[in-house]
């Protein structure tokens, strides 16, 4: 992995490629070729001054077309096939480069996306959405902004030098020298400038991706801005972090900006020394008029495209800059391990064990250590205690949405690091505390949790899920659309839409992470009667500050600073006059606080 990524981002690219090499090679082909038949008419030019000054003499003559006229005839139609094939190679490069380009864009942005939602969960702590989403999108159009033009344009443009070369070396080599003086010092600036633009677009895009990221957060909680009357104040987070972007980019752009003016300079030094060396030549009758012509051309159209590498580059180290990030997130390694045991669902029982188990999140205090808890299968057990006791830790762990740095959990009597994390997540269903539903319809965000799931079923889970009367009296329906985050709907009809939800998948394993914290009474009390049923056929995890979704549990865990302090039935605890006979009497208003 290291050395992965110690190599040129333009190397681990082309290793990234390696799937569309064959195209790559097939477009390279059409750029050379195009540029072969762009660099024709110099020479054609040449060939027709040739047959005008030389007439029996000149180069078609030779060829056996002696009639001047008819000499003409045959360049004007060589004339008409060159350009021909010029445009017909550039029509070609067009086509292959920008599809090519697509397609890059396309498997990166998949493979990007497919790696980043299977690292694991702390790596989303430490990264901002913004961020991601600026390497996701931003990123990857840079590149394909790249492979769209700038490829072609160097590939173009080492053409031109080696045809262009070889051309002068031909016709005229004690002229070459003199045309190819100011190569040398130009390949060497734009190297040079390559090396300096490095490290300002890296800063560009680490600056862009500041900026998305506060862009994200502020639209995420446009309702705390707003209610908050915090407007202004955004604004100018906002300002400071737009003014570091255009800023970093304001650097960038006064050093590229700079290439072509110097490069233009040492241009004019060939062009005019191979216009009057090479002059005086004709004059002097050492060299073919018509070959002089030739070079004349062939000088300017070597080194006036070298102009462009200034905007090649520039465009060439953005891509870079980008590249780099994408191909290190695609590196990005994730701590969770996958096992190769895969589970069969219809025969998991749900038995649950943690076994000496200690977690702490990063740089913090160990939030569980040497817990031990058995659940039987299908037992439901009521987990409570105050924040920060560990009660969602338990689930992260089981989920495996972070991994336990000692001891172990286990499913039916398997370490669940031995098993495959898709099986393992596929027999456990989350209604979580924190509900997200998807931008879409009402029997969308149900039927996620099983994609070939038909109208009655989801109507039947909604039913359960006591969801069911809501529904028929929203606009369409099921089929009426939630909004981004399910924004439209109050905090209980998500609740009770995820519960629907995680009922349709119905899995062996059940958690609910204070699933009814957001609900009425009354409707708490009909999803109670709801889950009591469900309860007989699964294993019920059920994580609650509302102790009386809880009541009815066969077990209930008091949770305090990782510590099982007590456990039992909710009579048994009562009577017991602890903690959750004090957490008990709080909530039924017999204590004011404990």
């Amino acid at each position: 992995m290291a050395e992965t990524k110690t190599q040129a981002p333009l190397g681990r690219l082309l290793s990234y490629a390696s799937d569309h090499r064959p195209r790559i090679i097939l477009a390279t082909v059409f750029s050379v070729l195009n540029k072969i038949f762009d660099l024709a008419p110099p020479v054609l030019i040449g060939a027709a001054v040739n047959i005008v000054v030389e007439k029996e003499d000149s180069f078609f003559a030779q060829l056996g077309i002696e009639d001047v006229s008819s000499q003409l005839i045959a360049l004007a139609v060589v004339t008409v096939l060159v350009w021909g094939l010029e445009s017909l190679f550039e029509y070609l490069l067009e086509v292959v480069w920008r599809n090519l380009a697509q397609s890059i864009q396309h498997d990166l942005r998949l493979d990007a996306y497919d790696h980043v939602q299977r690292l694991d969960m702390q790596y989303f702590h430490e990264q901002s959405t913004g961020h991601l989403m600026s390497i996701l999108n931003d990123d990857i159009n840079q590149l394909e902004r790249f492979l769209d033009h700038g490829a072609n344009d160097l590939i173009q443009v080492f053409t031109t030098a080696v045809v262009v070369s070889g051309l002068f070396l031909c016709f005229a080599p004690e002229v070459a020298w003199m045309a190819m003086l100011p190569v040398p010092f130009i390949l060497w600036g734009s190297f040079k400038f390559q090396d300096m633009l490095a490290g300002r677009y890296s800063e560009v895009r680490s600056k862009v991706g500041d900026l998305n990221g506060q862009l994200a957060n502020n639209l995420a909680g446009i309702a705390t801005i707003k209610s908050f009357t915090t407007e202004e104040y955004e604004l100018g987070r906002i300002n400071e972090f737009s003014s570091n972007y255009r800023e970093s980019n304001r650097k960038a752009i006064s050093l590229s900006s700079a290439f072509s003016p110097l490069i233009r300079m040492f241009i004019v030094v060939g062009f005019t020394a191979t216009l009057v060396y090479g002059g005086q030549q004709a004059i002097s009758g050492a060299l073919d008029v018509g070959i002089y012509s030739v070079l004349v051309f062939l000088t300017q159209r070597l080194l006036w495209p070298l102009t462009r590498l200034g905007k090649t580059f520039d465009l060439y180290q953005r891509a870079m800059a980008s590249a780099r990030r994408v191909l290190d997130l695609l590196d990005s390694p994730s701590s969770i391990e996958h096992g190769d045991k895969t589970l069969d669902l219809n025969s998991v029982q749900g038995e649950l064990s943690f076994e000496d188990v200690e977690f702490a999140y990063a740089n913090r205090e160990p939030v569980l250590k040497d817990f031990s808890l058995h659940i039987g299968a299908s037992k439901t057990i009521g987990i409570v205690g105050a924040t920060g006791s560990g009660k969602t830790t338990l689930i992260n762990l089981l989920l495996r949405f972070y991994e336990v740095q000692k001891g172990s959990i286990l499913l039916d009597g398997k370490q669940t690091r031995e098993l495959d994390i898709k099986s393992l997540r596929q027999a456990v269903g989350l209604v979580s505390q924190n509900v997200f539903l998807f931008h879409g319809t009402v029997h969308d965000n149900i039927a996620y949790g099983r994609f070939d799931a038909t109208r009655e079923e989801v109507i039947e889970v909604a039913k359960q899920a006591e969801a069911l009367e809501f529904i028929q009296a929203l606009p369409q329906g099921f089929d009426t659309v939630v909004g981004e985050r399910g924004e439209t709907l109050s905090g209980g009809q998500r609740q009770r839409l995820s519960i629907a939800r995680a009922l349709l998948k119905n899995p062996p394993i059940l958690i609910l992470d204070e699933a009814t914290s957001a609900v009425d009474n009354e409707t708490e009390a009909a999803l109670q009667r709801s889950l009591d049923k469900l309860s007989q056929s699964r294993t019920m995890i059920v994580i609650a500050h509302r102790l009386s979704t809880v009541r009815n549990a066969d077990e209930i865990v008091v949770l305090e600073q990782g510590k099982i302090v007590e456990r039992g039935e909710h009579e048994q605890l009562v009577s017991q006059d602890g903690l959750y006979a004090k957490l008990w009497r709080v909530q039924t208003g017999e204590l004011v606080d404990i």
